[in-house]
């Protein structure tokens, strides 16, 4: 491809101080997995900077500038630290190259209003750059577990040998170890016994306190709202505090009064705790999905003689059905993930698996943890996936998007 004709070549007084933020940035996580941040920014802003004068004065055709760079830092990879940092090499060179043609092109305006002054262009990126660094942030511990738990060793670091992308540094003795070890899997279980039951409980309850508030004449419905969606906003360890008390007197009236055996009260009482602090997440997607709701439908099927109860299964349900399938998944998440009230309400016949994970953090260091931590990751994703399709079709069904 040949050098692409110029809209409007920028100043490099502009171009030379954003290359070097990127490549301090790119830099500052290259630099703090050798040991110095402040070390692999500046290396990495130096680096930067060199390239976008090197572009700029000595190359006069686009194509050829970035096969050079792909080659030098590919090469400068593979002298500092084998195959991964020739992959790492090769993805900086490529976005420096990119970046400063975008600048300095002025490429970066191709896609805005023409009107749009200094300021207005700058805050446009800078959002995206904020939002984009908070993403990466957050994303990056995730994504380190997610390659650790195929680690050949029982290490939490990456040995040299999955730095250097050889087959005995991976294997899949974690995973292994995680459904054929009997703790692991009767913990696995608990929480399929557990998530499914609180959720179902979560769902029947705060769909039904939903379409309820929902209802205008309600009195006090502000109020008991606040009440409702309490559990989500005090802090955790003071609700299983609380919890603690309230199910140790039922406990001990349904095996005392009732004598039923203490390992199914335990899971009772585990359970009714779980429902708690999933019916906040029912009530709030719930409650979103019935502002749409045409309230004329349940008028219309009364006047037809319908009774509430078909009103409700054949006309409101499904029409709310994928806020209450989604309120159903956020309930489960919580349940399945949650740790602390179990600890409280529940006994170590009910031990979840957050809880077993909890248990292999504090007395022995397992690596099978990174393998369980990966496998809640992936089930999290599929059901984030789902709530995502059922929001598209809740807004499909009312009308606020197209089909």
């Amino acid at each position: 491809m040949a050098s692409l004709t110029p809209i409007s070549r920028k100043p490099m007084s502009l171009v030379l101080p954003s290359v070097a933020l990127a490549g301090g940035f790119f830099g500052l996580f290259v630099g703090t997995a050798n040991g110095s941040g402040l070390l692999g920014v500046l290396i990495g802003a130096v680096m930067a900077v060199v390239g976008a004068l090197c572009y700029v004065n000595l190359f006069k055709n686009e194509r050829r500038a970035q096969t050079v760079t792909l080659a030098v830092f590919a090469g400068l990879g593979a002298m500092m630290g084998g195959l991964p940092a020739v992959f790492v090499g090769i993805f900086y060179g490529a976005f420096i190259h990119w970046f400063t043609y975008w600048l300095y092109e002025g490429r970066y305006r191709a896609k805005l209003l023409p009107y749009l002054t200094g300021g207005q262009v700058l805050w446009h990126y800078t959002f995206r750059v904020i939002c984009g660094a908070i993403f990466v942030f957050l994303i990056t511990p995730i994504l380190v577990v997610m390659p650790l738990s195929f680690n050949a060793q029982d290490f939490f670091t990456f040995t040299p040998e999955m730095l250097r992308f050889e087959a005995e540094g991976y294997s899949l003795k974690h995973y292994r170890d995680f459904f054929t070890n009997n703790e692991w899997q009767r913990s696995f279980k608990n929480s399929l016994i557990i998530a499914p039951i609180a959720t179902i409980i979560s769902v029947s309850l705060g769909t039904l306190a939903a379409i309820g508030l929902s209802q205008s004449h309600v009195p006090g419905r502000r109020a008991i709202m606040a009440v409702l969606i309490s559990p989500m906003i005090v802090p955790l360890i003071i609700s299983a505090t609380g919890m603690f008390f309230f199910y140790s007197d039922i406990g001990n009236w349904l095996e005392g009064s009732l004598g039923l055996n203490k390992t199914f009260v335990g899971y009772v009482k585990v359970i009714l705790a779980h429902a708690v602090l999933g019916i906040p997440f029912v009530i709030i997607t719930v409650t979103a999905t019935l502002v749409g709701f045409d309230h004329s439908l349940t008028r219309a099927a009364a006047n037809m003689g319908a009774s509430p109860v078909t009103t409700f299964f054949r006309v409101q349900m499904p029409l709310i059905l994928p806020g209450v399938i989604s309120g159903g998944l956020f309930a489960f998440i919580t349940s399945f993930d949650e740790v602390v009230v179990v600890l409280f309400v529940g006994s170590a016949s009910q031990k979840t698996l957050p809880w077993q994970m909890f248990t292999g953090l504090r007395e022995q260091i397992s690596p099978t943890i990174l393998a369980v931590a990966t496998i809640l990751v992936v089930i999290s994703i599929l059901l984030l996936a789902t709530v995502e399709m059922l929001r598209r079709r809740s807004e499909r069904l009312r009308g606020m998007s197209p089909s």
